[in-house]
């Protein structure tokens, strides 16, 4: 969603005839897109930013802005600890960027962290250029979220749900079919509640329908999921629409009910895996990825080990696991019974020791098959090389002549590692 934000920024600086500069030293203008929903994406940036002041004192005439999530979350201690900062603006105010600008260069400091509905704004702002090159794009179709889990800052940052009209939304998938995408992943913090707040009843799976409709789409992706709002309506677009990838992300944070109450997930373990029954059901190659968080106030040595075994039943082919971090403002954050970080990195670490063992193997059912690889530029492994996805999200690497990036090609599965595959033209 920041990759989205930033095209449209940028869009937006090239209307006032700002232009890309190859390095910060060079630039006039530096803004930053921000993460804030754990504490390593904040250092990121506290690390950045103390890079940028030693490059204002040497420049005192770059203006340095910090937008998004954590500009929204902290606005007060970014601009206490980092002097270089000249405007601050939180995740409703792109739109409004021109003015502040202005303000900025008359030396005022301008912050604007106002909450603005998201479909005005983003349709103050104009469409992101997309490169004659680009296969893929990007595509948001709501934001916000209602869930309130306790860990999480994203309902305080991104505010309530929001949906864009889904004639809105075809409108701009029509857009970047006509300029040569075929690939599109719509975003949103929880796109399974998709049309709940429109005027007109549109479904998350209406939406999905629609776009599959469209002539020149051939790949149709979307993140990210909330299990709760998993309807058996969506579970049957992966049976029934041809362009729908097979792949879900689908973010489960805990194997334990006892803990997955404590998060407010509002499921159980059970009922979780009942669903990856049914997507499995409906399409057996299914490729599906979650997240966990390990080590959640009062979590015991029973709760991480009913999570381990729920990944070790489900066999994801990919996990992304995080120890749990307080983030300021959340209910989490003030839960007693912390676990310690020793504890929290062993853990960590155990279940990506099986995670890796899970990911190899089903990889490795792969080596033999034929599958479709649209080819997405060069790949790190050498010129002759390149690098794509199948519809299941695997990475592939494959010989092959530079002419076919941006092409789909049939590939033979050669060889499977823990996160990519490398393979041969069939």
């Amino acid at each position: 969603m920041n990759d989205y934000d930033s095209g449209r920024i940028a869009a937006l600086l090239d209307q006032l005839h700002y232009s890309p500069a190859a390095e910060p030293g060079e630039a006039d203008l530096i803004l930053l897109t921000t993460c804030s929903v754990r504490q390593k994406a904040a250092d990121k940036i506290y690390s950045e930013l103390g890079r940028l002041n030693k490059l204002k004192m040497r420049n005192p005439r770059i203006i340095i802005g910090v937008g998004g999530c954590l500009a929204q979350h902290e606005p007060d201690h970014l601009l206490k600890q980092f002097p270089c900062i000249d405007l601050l603006y939180g995740t409703g105010a792109l739109a409004r960027l021109p003015g502040l600008l202005q303000a900025a260069a008359l030396g005022k400091r301008p912050v604007d962290v106002e909450m603005d509905d998201g479909h005005t704004m983003y349709g103050r702002l104009p469409r992101a250029a997309v490169d004659s090159s680009q296969t893929s794009a990007l595509v948001t179709v709501m934001q916000g979220c209602n869930n309130y889990c306790t860990y999480c800052i994203v309902p305080y940052v991104r505010g309530p749900e929001w949906s864009r009209p889904p004639d809105d939304i075809l409108e701009e998938t029509v857009r970047l079919l006509a300029q040569g995408v075929r690939d599109i992943t719509l975003l949103g913090q929880n796109v399974n509640s998709y049309g709940k707040n429109l005027s007109v009843p549109c479904s998350f799976a209406g939406l999905l329908g629609r776009l599959n409709a469209l002539d020149g789409l051939e790949r149709l992706r979307f993140i990210t999921s909330h299990p709760r709002d998993l309807t058996d309506e969506l579970i049957a677009c992966f049976g029934t629409l041809d362009t729908l990838c097979e792949h879900i992300h689908l973010p489960v944070q805990s194997g334990s009910d006892r803990i997955l109450r404590a998060m407010n997930r509002r499921y159980t373990a059970a009922a979780f895996e009942e669903l990856i029954v049914k997507l499995r059901a409906v399409r057996p190659d299914i490729s599906i990825t979650s997240d966990i968080i390990v080590g959640f106030p009062g979590e015991s040595d029973d709760d991480f080990i009913q999570t381990r075994n729920l990944i070790a039943r489900t066999g994801f082919d990919d996990l992304f696991i995080f120890h749990y971090t307080d983030r300021q403002g959340t209910r989490a954050c003030s839960l007693p019974d912390k676990i310690s970080y020793n504890i929290k990195i062993q853990r960590l670490r155990e279940l990506n020791t099986l995670q890796r063992d899970i990911s190899r193997q089903r990889n490795e059912a792969l080596v033999g098959r034929t599958l479709e690889v649209l080819f997405e530029g060069p790949s790190s492994r050498g010129n002759d090389t390149l690098a794509g996805r199948t519809r299941s999200n695997k990475v592939v690497n494959c010989p092959a002549p530079r002419d076919l990036a941006g092409s789909n090609a049939r590939v033979i599965i050669r060889a499977a590692g823990i996160h990519s595959l490398t393979g041969t033209l069939a």
